[in-house]
Parts: C-alpha cells; sequence; structure tokens
C-alpha cells in the first residue's frame, strides 16, 4: 500500500476536500478578485511614446483609478457611484474614438491630458491655447519639436466648443502629440479612469530602473 503524504492527510482531515480542489477554488477566488479590481477599480499601463513628456516617460507604468469617474458597467455606456467629472488638468486614459468600429482587442488606449470641459471654448494661437478666451497655463506643458506633423492645427486654431458628455485632450509634449487637436473630442463614456500614480519606470535606452520615478504621483 502505498504511503500517504502526512500534510495532504492534515489538509483533507481538515477541510475535508482533496488538496488539489483546495488549491482550484483560492485560484478561483484570486482570479475573481483580480477580475473585479481590473474591471471597476484600478488597472495598469505602460507607457509606449513620448507625447506625455516629461510627465510620463516611454517605459513609465502607472495605475489608473477606474471608480473616480464611476464605475462603468461592462458592454454598457452606463457608470454608477460616480464621485466627480474628469476636470480640466487630469491625466486620463480612454479608448482612442478613431478606434471605436474596429472590435475590442484592437482597439488603442490613449493617455492626454484634460484641457477643455463640456461648454469651453477652446482656441489656439501661435501655440498658446486660450480657453473661454483666457490663455491656459499648463506647468507640465513642452514643446520640443520638430513636430511629427506640419498640420497647421498643432499651432493655430480656430474657437471650437467643447459639446456636452465630451472633452478636449492634449499631450504635454506639444510638439509631437496626436491628440485632440487632429482627430476631435473624446466622448465620457470612451474614458477609462484617471492617472494617478507612477509604480515602475524602465529606462530602455540605459538598461536599468529609473528609480526617482517610482512611487510618484502624476500631475
Amino acid at each position: 500500500m502505498p504511503k500517504q503524504d502526512p500534510s495532504n492527510a492534515l489538509l483533507q482531515k481538515k477541510s475535508g476536500k482533496p488538496w488539489y480542489r483546495e488549491w482550484g477554488e483560492a485560484i478561483g477566488v484570486a482570479l475573481i478578485l483580480a477580475l473585479i479590481i481590473r474591471t471597476f477599480l484600478f488597472q495598469a499601463f505602460k507607457i509606449p511614446s513620448g507625447s506625455m513628456e516629461d510627465t510620463l516617460l516611454i517605459g513609465d507604468h502607472l495605475l489608473v483609478n477606474k471608480f473616480i469617474y464611476g464605475s462603468q458597467v461592462p458592454w454598457s455606456d452606463d457608470r454608477f457611484l460616480i464621485l466627480r467629472n474628469p476636470q480640466r488638468g487630469d491625466v486620463i486614459v480612454f479608448e482612442f474614438p478613431l478606434d471605436t468600429e474596429l472590435p475590442f482587442y484592437k482597439r488603442r488606449d490613449f493617455i492626454k491630458r484634460v484641457i477643455g470641459v463640456p461648454g469651453d471654448i477652446v482656441e489656439i494661437r501661435d501655440k498658446v491655447v486660450y480657453i473661454n478666451n483666457e490663455a491656459l497655463v499648463i506647468p507640465q506643458e513642452v514643446h520640443k519639436g520638430p513636430s511629427f506633423s506640419e498640420e497647421t492645427s498643432r499651432d493655430n486654431m480656430p474657437p471650437i466648443q467643447v459639446p456636452q458628455e465630451q472633452y478636449f485632450v492634449m499631450g504635454d509634449n506639444r510638439d509631437r502629440s496626436f491628440d485632440s487637436r487632429f482627430w476631435g473630442f473624446v466622448d465620457k463614456a470612451q474614458i477609462k479612469g484617471l492617472a494617478f500614480i507612477k509604480y515602475w519606470s524602465w529606462d530602455s535606452t540605459k538598461n536599468r530602473p529609473r528609480w526617482d520615478r517610482l512611487g510618484r504621483t502624476i500631475e
């Protein structure tokens, strides 16, 4: 008769279940909790481009608060438990508006800063952004050129009003950002959440972590 592992026997005696069932249930619960957290609370993202420099660098890993603007019901535009609406200056992650007709697995996530909220009149004159005819000062704004585009909308844009339930967004690296100046507004339903902290950062050019960026809040 084969010897019985004492540890397995003890586990079965305590719970009345085989060890492999106990482990399976524990893993199942962990997966369900992870899915709930990712869907309704927090989600991790990695920065792939320099459109938000120097606020966010290529290789930064960040967490997004998915409940502050209201947790979104899966496969619906409805939200519940809304704490507040997006505000000017928020750094948000959203589904790229031009991808809405693509299958969900092909849709891209963008990250930009909210510049205009519903009702605002946004205008750009010689790279200066005006909101309701007043110059908007964003300390994080940089101009690193050369631009990836020679379209005049990058530096100059006639006044436009932000529709209800929509937002005008721009990258902090103004000369290198593909944003609302080129493709329009972001619908509130497309916003996934507020980027709030950098939990990891990897400098691929030097092949080492950026220790000074870890744990820094995103402003």
